[in-house]
């Protein structure tokens, strides 16, 4: 279910909901003036707008893939760090 008329939507408005939530699966709504819009699950959307946000932090992503490389062995066990 990649892509579905706006009228069929309408009709399973539900059952596309929870297709988009069960499976982190956009589905595209199409019409006949060639304006569609996507609808995505609410988790998808706010990791969505959450990489958005991190990736606009200076150095954010250089810092993520630096940390996901480090070795378990050299980090700092999590009752040494100081919050």
């Amino acid at each position: 279910m990649d892509a579905i008329n706006a009228t069929k939507a309408r009709a399973n408005l539900f059952k596309i909901m929870a297709f988009v939530n069960e499976n982190s699966q956009p589905v595209t709504l199409t019409n006949s003036k060639g304006k569609n819009a996507v609808l995505i699950g609410e988790d998808d959307w706010n990791a969505i707008q959450e990489t958005i946000y991190l990736n606009s932090v200076p150095g954010m992503a250089e810092s993520l893939i630096k940390g996901k490389n480090t070795p378990i062995e050299k980090c700092i066990s999590e009752e040494d760090f100081k919050w």
